[in-house]
């Protein structure tokens, strides 16, 4: 990694709300630079007010948000509120979901979803600027329209400025976006080095000269598998609760143009019609070594910063660690203090 790489925790959801506020301050305390709320049992939005009580600098985020189960209008006051409370330390950032979760879980509408996003997004900077700069607001789109804005409604100009932009993606079209509109690349998890080379740096950059911008100010964001353990039996419990999980993803048709990038693709059809059979522990047996070494750093705990260093260093700005399976503090915080060091 380069030296100002900055290294990102999670907050944990399975106890509910009542360890949030210290689980934030000891993340505080051992030196991470930002924690992302997730959505998933629980509204980020809830959450985040409590993270912000709990600390005083580190970065906050949605890591993500489900922008289609919102609109712009929703989200500007939201973010808006946020960066309040936090005293500038907000990141926005958001997803389109999978169509099943939009349609079914959320009842809302889906369609054309990196047009649609790119939409969102813009309007949401629209409703920024009518606050922060008395512009009047006049959004029509494709998609969305906001053309009222009464002082009643207006909370006029945040003292910290608008929050940061991050928009999560895998396919070319949704990662082009990010180039074009946000501050911050969530690179998904189902994500090998080869495809970010191949195919999301160059979307990136496609996206950012059809905004005028240089591609360098777009931060990528690695949400990052990784395989470790203190003992071979350990290592092996890792090994296959990633290859599941990384079973999990592949059976997803928007996640197949991964898998295609390595002559892979087939394997996304047969991941699927196994779920579909409710084969979801067979699954894992389609992940062989070579399919995981590529996903995922597979080392011991003192090894693992080195990896990821060599593999990443000149493209991730921002990491975090996506381990499906329990670790020990102490291995973690070995890894933690190699990447700061």
């Amino acid at each position: 990694m380069v030296p100002a790489v900055k290294v990102d925790g999670g907050i944990s959801t399975d106890g509910g709300f009542d360890n949030l506020m210290e689980s934030s301050r000891e993340q505080e305390a051992l030196g991470y630079d930002g924690l992302w709320a997730p959505e998933t049992i629980h509204d980020p939005f809830t959450m985040l007010p409590l993270m912000a009580h709990a600390t005083s600098s580190v970065d906050l985020g949605t890591n993500i948000a489900v922008g289609f189960a919102r609109n712009p209008m929703s989200l500007a006051y939201s973010a808006n509120d946020i960066q309040t409370l936090s005293e500038g330390r907000f990141v926005l950032g958001l997803g389109s979901q999978l169509r099943p979760h939009i349609t079914r879980r959320f009842s809302m509408e889906w369609s054309k979803p990196a047009a649609r996003m790119r939409e969102m997004i813009m309007a949401i900077k629209a409703i920024w600027d009518c606050w922060n700069n008395g512009e009047k607001l006049n959004f029509r789109g494709d998609f969305y329209e906001h053309t009222l804005m009464t002082p009643f409604f207006d909370p006029g100009p945040n003292p910290y400025g608008t929050p940061r932009l991050a928009l999560a993606g895998v396919g070319p079209l949704m990662t082009a976006v990010a180039g074009e509109t946000c501050d911050i690349f969530l690179c998904h998890g189902f994500t090998t080095e080869k495809y970010l080379r191949e195919a999301t740096v160059p979307a990136i950059e496609r996206g950012a000269a059809r905004a005028g911008r240089d591609p360098s100010e777009i931060t990528i964001s690695g949400e990052l598998f990784i395989v470790t353990g203190n003992t071979e039996e350990d290592m092996e419990k890792a090994r296959q609760a990633t290859k599941q999980q990384v079973a999990f993803f592949g059976r997803t048709p928007a996640y197949r143009t991964v898998l295609d990038c390595h002559g892979w693709g087939d394997m996304q059809t047969e991941l699927h019609a196994m779920s579909e059979e409710g084969r979801w522990i067979e699954m894992s047996n389609l992940i062989d070594d070579d399919i995981l070494d590529a996903f995922a750093v597979v080392a011991e705990p003192e090894q693992v910063a080195t990896e990821l260093k060599r593999r990443y260093a000149d493209v991730v700005g921002r990491v975090s660690f996506y381990a499906p399976y329990q670790g020990d503090r102490q291995r973690w915080q070995a890894v933690f203090n190699d990447l700061k060091s």
